[in-house]
């Protein structure tokens, strides 16, 4: 698969989701595409940690146009649904701290068997902040990373984390072009399959061992 397929692919599993009435917040990038692919019959509300519930699926993709009135989280341009709301970030962040969000979908540097999360800064680097990560992270229902499963043929799902820890133990699934792995105490449970890779292959592209579920089954949409 090429960097489009992949990201596509992503996508379209965790759409896979979401329940019928969710409220949901993006992460910068890859999770941003998620809300173009719900279920028939599934419609979730979309809330962005600079302050706004109720942003649309990417009008560009459909052919619409972004309003350069209102942005994300991330500084871009949005549209939003009927009935969509704007305030400030304390209220935002109290609907995040709150438990007001059922599921946040996030991207990674490193993420660790344990749930630990790394995903804000490479030490040396400049980096513009944490952002709301840290917040979601603990405020949110669930946790889900959508993320490549490496960073250039190198793991990005370890043991132990290496990078700077944006929150301990906090992630609950996570979702990449290879499969799909639940964290549990005793560890990362392979539940679904690409059926283009084996077994075999997503565990050499993985550092943390990984537990293959009794019932382990491929990727549908």
């Amino acid at each position: 698969m090429d960097k489009q397929q992949i990201r596509e692919f992503i996508a379209r599993r965790a759409a896979l989701e979401l329940k019928d009435g969710d409220v949901v917040n993006l992460g910068i990038g890859l999770p941003t595409l998620i809300p173009n692919y719900l279920p028939d019959g599934v419609s979730v509300t979309i809330q962005s940690e600079n302050g706004c519930l109720g942003m649309a699926s990417d009008p560009a993709l459909s052919g619409g146009t972004r309003d350069t009135h209102w942005i994300d989280a991330g500084g871009g341009y949005i549209s939003y649904e009927k009935g969509a709301a704007s305030f400030d970030s304390a209220t935002s962040f109290g609907m995040v701290r709150g438990g007001h969000i059922n599921v946040t979908f996030l991207g990674a540097l490193e993420v660790a068997e344990n749930g630990d999360l790394a995903n804000w800064i490479i030490p040396g680097k400049r980096a513009p902040g944490m952002g709301g990560a840290m917040d979601l992270l603990v405020g949110a229902n669930k946790v889900i990373l959508t993320m490549e499963h490496t960073a250039k043929g190198t793991p990005k799902i370890l043991k132990k984390c290496r990078l700077p820890l944006t929150a301990a133990g906090q992630v609950n699934m996570i979702i990449t072009e290879m499969g799909v792995m639940m964290v549990t105490p005793k560890g990362l449970e392979l539940t679904e399959i690409n059926p283009e890779f084996t077994v075999e292959q997503v565990q050499a592209a993985t550092e943390a061992e990984l537990i293959i579920s009794k019932n382990l089954k491929e990727i549908k949409f």
